[in-house]
């Protein structure tokens, strides 16, 4: 099979290999997936990079997200499946094996039904963005009647949350760093828009709200935003926070919050236990299936252009997903 893999960490022009690798076979309890759209996230490139330690595994087929059809199955496994549309989630996580190749084998639960009405490039942004988002809305219940805050609107994950958010009956507020990343908010759905680098973030949330600020916040800088989480959350209010990476470190108001009784949900979707998975699956497909999602793609490249993929991902310019079909 055609693939994309690293022998070491590095610069994606210094360490990145496209070539051919013997076709995989499924054991027992897997499925194998012909990958049609492989998704690139921050994490995959920090992982090739080098941030997080050097590799476990003579190589690395790179990326977590994918969508593709099942092809074949281990034993144990029923060849009903055979032919199924799916997304992955977790392919590339502590594993040699992820979706940037002709074909994966994995878990046969870790491939999942991908809705008709949904495409393979979509389907490919489903395992990180589209879980971390659907998790940080719904991981306290139902949104509806609620305010919700999503920072960084304009990012794969605030993209989803937002929209999530407005199908979930939210009133929806989003902070955003230019025109062009308010404008894509704005399509998604955000019903208030706050450039940061222009506006003080809890001022014009309180403004927004009467002064009653926010139930719940979905937060992608914990540390760097806290002063202005703690000043508009509302009392049994929830930060479900998925990052942290201007101030990982940071001193937290206890008092403050535990005052107003804030819960506080630092997760890692990579992490979400089996249960919590499973409900919010769920939730996600069925906005799937009620047409309820807008995906966005910053660009597609083929195969033989994963490293100007991997270097468009650094750059931090994309706005929208980048995917890499096969």
């Amino acid at each position: 099979m055609k693939a994309a893999w690293y022998e070491k960490t590095g610069a994606a022009r210094d360490v990145l290999i496209i070539g051919e690798r013997s076709d995989p076979k499924p054991a027992a309890g897997e499925v194998r997936v012909r990958i049609h759209a492989s998704g690139i996230n921050p994490s995959d490139v920090k992982a090739r990079a080098g941030a997080r330690g050097s590799i476990p595994f003579p190589y690395v087929i790179p990326h977590s997200d994918g969508a593709g059809i099942v092809d074949s199955v281990g034993e144990g496994v029923d060849q009903t499946r055979i032919g199924e549309r799916v997304w992955t989630w977790n392919a590339a996580w502590q594993r040699a094996d992820g979706t940037c190749a002709e074909y994966v084998c994995l878990p046969a639960r870790q491939a999942l039904t991908l809705p008709d009405n949904t495409d393979f490039d979509a389907g490919a942004c489903m395992g990180i963005p589209g879980l971390t988002a659907t998790y940080g809305v719904f991981s306290d219940g139902d949104v509806s009647g609620k305010t919700i805050l999503v920072t960084g609107g304009a990012g794969a994950v605030g993209h989803y949350a937002i929209q999530l958010a407005k199908w979930g009956g939210a009133k929806v507020l989003t902070t955003v760093s230019g025109a062009a990343k308010a404008e894509h908010a704005a399509a998604a759905g955000a019903d208030v828009i706050i450039n940061y680098r222009e506006q003080d973030v809890a001022e014009t949330v309180l403004e927004a709200t009467g002064g009653a600020g926010v139930d719940r916040i979905v937060e992608v800088e914990f540390g760097g935003n806290l002063a202005a989480s703690n000043a508009i959350i509302r009392p049994g209010g929830t930060i479900a926070s998925y990052g942290s990476m201007a101030d990982p470190n940071p001193a937290i108001p206890f008092y403050e919050l535990m005052f107003k009784n804030v819960n506080l949900r630092l997760y890692l979707v990579y992490l979400l236990s089996e249960g919590v998975r499973a409900s919010a699956v769920g939730r996600l497909t069925d906005a799937l299936e009620a047409g309820a999602l807008q995906h966005s793609f910053a660009k597609s490249f083929p195969l033989d252009d994963i490293i100007a993929a991997h270097e468009l991902v650094e750059s931090g310019k994309a706005i929208g997903n980048v995917i890499v079909t096969i």
